[in-house]
């Protein structure tokens, strides 16, 4: 009898509960305003070329992003041309109508500089993805290049212990890029704490695997005892590592790179031993920084060019020996998820 007295109370204060909950009396407004300030809405994604995984990774969560907001997406291929890439900016500040947002990766410190800035005071933000410049975006995203070519240094320090001539080499990606000279400066000061470190060459493939494989051979006969490359973008890496395997250096010389983490780019190449370590950024956490900035400076009110934002990538040493599930992503996976 007492269980039941319990339980009729128990039944009796829910339903208590239950009868003063509280009854909306308008809907929530926040999705028509969201819908408001997002239907429509344009961006272009102007990367250096469309024709590497990075680019293609960015276009396929943006796409769907995009498209899912009910906004329109288009992307424009300067095909590493730095002019065509200026071209396509102009027409877009030209364009009726104009785009809302441009993601830039810009190919240099300086070249587009001008140009953006005409952007934003025509009313368009501009974010820059990857690759620093001169220029106040309305949002950077992507690495902290000072740091990453830190990272790659440790690891260089790592693999050139005793009993190594502690000589390493760099296959540089040119003299004007922000990330190629970042990277350098990050290498450099972790090389300044390790006296011992000698870097013997440091070549310039200007990001091309042909050059990069010309000049690690040349790098190689002069210097065969070295005991790590750094090479400055796994897209180029490609020659490096054919340089060392034609010298019979493969396992001796350690490869070091760079590269956003595609799983054939990266993690396939650290399994068969063509690179021994890889600085891998997280492209999809970057690409939905990316797409949270575009809905919020869409919804803000923020004129373009009043306000800044830095937002750094995650960056990590990825090798054969730690490599987990998920430090790659598939490009093929992802292109299908967002419908290509």
């Amino acid at each position: 009898m007492k269980v039941m007295k319990t339980l009729a109370l128990v039944a009796a204060a829910a339903l208590a509960l239950g009868s003063a909950a509280p009854v909306l009396a308008d809907s929530d407004p926040g999705p028509a305003d969201y819908a408001a300030k997002l239907q429509g809405k344009r961006v272009i994604l102007i990367p250096l070329s469309m024709g590497f995984d990075l680019a293609q990774g960015w276009s396929a969560i943006l796409k769907r992003e995009v498209a899912a907001f009910g906004g329109v997406f288009e992307t424009r291929d300067p095909n590493w041309s730095t002019e065509a890439g200026a071209q396509a900016i102009t027409d877009a500040i030209n364009a009726e109508p104009r785009p809302d947002v441009l993601v830039v990766m810009a190919p240099d410190l300086n070249s587009y500089s001008k140009l953006l800035k005409k952007a934003q005071e025509k009313g368009i933000y501009v974010l820059l993805i990857d690759n620093p410049a001169n220029f106040a975006a309305d949002a950077y995203l992507g690495s902290d290049w000072t740091n990453l070519g830190a990272l790659e240094a440790q690891a260089a320090v790592s693999f050139c212990g005793e009993g190594t001539s502690k000589k390493v080499g760099l296959v540089q990606g040119d003299e004007v890029n922000a990330t190629s000279l970042y990277q350098y400066e990050g290498i450099m000061k972790v090389f300044a704490e390790h006296p011992d470190i000698q870097v013997a060459a440091k070549p310039v493939s200007n990001w091309d695997p042909t050059t990069a494989r010309t000049v690690t051979a040349t790098m190689l006969q002069q210097n065969p005892d070295l005991c790590a490359i750094i090479d400055f973008w796994d897209g180029d890496a490609t020659g490096t590592a054919a340089a060392i395997r034609e010298a019979g250096l493969t396992g001796k010389v350690k490869l070091i790179t760079t590269g956003g983490g595609e799983k054939t780019a990266d993690c396939d190449t650290l399994q068969n031993g063509t690179y021994d370590a890889v600085v891998t950024t997280e492209l999809y956490i970057e690409s939905y920084n990316m797409v949270a900035m575009i809905k919020y400076l869409l919804q803000s009110g923020i004129a373009p060019g009043t306000a800044s934002a830095r937002i750094y990538t995650l960056e990590q040493v990825t090798t054969k020996e730690n490599m987990r599930p998920d430090s790659c992503w598939d490009l093929k996976a992802l292109q299908a998820l967002a419908g290509e």
